[in-house]
């Protein structure tokens, strides 16, 4: 939390100005919605540019008919019910929640004010929501579909790597969605003949033990998590994949445009254009438990060519036709 009072304004984010809260409570006539994420705001400036867009879509335009207050937890997941109780303590009208963490965090924090998440685990099963189409209370949100994609991304990579055995699958145990996510991991794994290896890492110096640890058991490829921090530190585990040579697979194409190999998953800047069309929807009047959980239909399987190519690797005709995109 920030005292307001002896700050005069905030540092940018994506251009825009957040200014101090106190400073834009005085005009009435501007909601202000709370934006928690688990994040670090470097690493979703594209996401933060999509949620403006679908406000816009709604017709609220940040600064002008809506002010914004944004809360990162830089991975540091234990800070969100603070964070969160700091925006029902200032009676925010809306509370969008990026990431898992932040979306329970936000529902713990109130059942009052509105919420509108963006979560890649099930809504229903992660206890957001009683129901998708429709919800009842103060949540709703867009559902990314980041967490039930196991079969698929295992059946790409064998693909790539059919002679492959072992797989290990990296996962940030402080996230709720972990375990969840290690046991379609390994159901997958068994449906496929492929044995599966856990390794948890909620640090850097956790990433790069697991990955040594992978270099040392000749694990075939890795597959990382779904999981907020991971994305903001992914530049140090695609560095460190690179280094020992492992193919990973990874969740979203931020990884392979920075220089992963492949990755399969949801266009998750749609999913908060949509998360920022329904904070304009809410602010307009409409109830939260009234609109459905959108559900993302949009999905990408990005290759990176030219880091098959570094780790020497030949690719099929067949993945090349399903890539939606191939980075050269």
């Amino acid at each position: 939390m920030f005292d307001v009072k002896r700050r005069s304004f905030i540092t940018l984010l994506g251009g825009a100005a957040v200014w101090p809260f106190a400073a834009r409570a005085q005009q009435p006539s501007m909601p202000v919605i709370g934006f928690l994420n688990s994040a670090v705001a470097q690493a979703f400036t594209s996401r933060v540019a999509a949620y403006r867009r679908g406000l816009g879509e709604a017709g609220f335009v940040e600064d002008k008919n809506v002010a914004i207050e944004y809360r990162w937890a830089n991975g540091q997941y234990d800070r969100l019910q603070s964070m969160a109780a700091d925006f029902v303590s200032r009676r925010v009208a809306v509370i969008t929640a990026g990431g898992p963490p932040a979306a329970i965090a936000a529902k713990m924090a109130t059942s009052v004010i509105p919420i509108v998440f963006t979560t890649g685990d099930d809504p229903v099963r992660a206890g957001l929501v009683p129901n998708l189409n429709r919800p009842g209370g103060n949540v709703t949100g867009v559902h990314l579909f980041l967490s039930n994609l196991s079969a698929k991304k295992l059946g790409l990579l064998r693909d790539l790597l059919p002679q492959a055995t072992v797989i290990a699958g990296l996962f940030n145990s402080v996230s709720q969605s972990a375990e969840i996510q290690e046991k379609e991991l390994q159901a997958a794994g068994n449906a496929s003949g492929l044995r599966i290896e856990i390794a948890h890492a909620s640090n850097d110096q956790e990433i790069e033990s697991a990955f040594a640890t992978f270099s040392k058991r000749q694990i075939s490829a890795v597959m990382v998590g779904s999981d907020p921090y991971y994305i903001s530190r992914r530049e140090k585990i695609i560095a460190l994949a690179a280094r020992y040579a492992i193919p990973a697979f990874y969740e979203l194409r931020d990884f392979v445009d920075d220089g992963g190999l492949m990755s399969y998953g949801t266009d998750i800047e749609d999913g908060y254009r949509q998360a920022g069309v329904y904070a304009g929807r809410i602010l307009k009047g409409e109830k939260p438990g009234d609109l459905p959980v959108l559900q993302s239909t949009k999905f990408q399987f990005v290759i990176n060519l030219k880091t098959v190519k570094a780790l020497g690797l030949s690719i099929s005709d067949n993945l090349l036709t399903l890539a939606d995109e191939v980075i050269e």
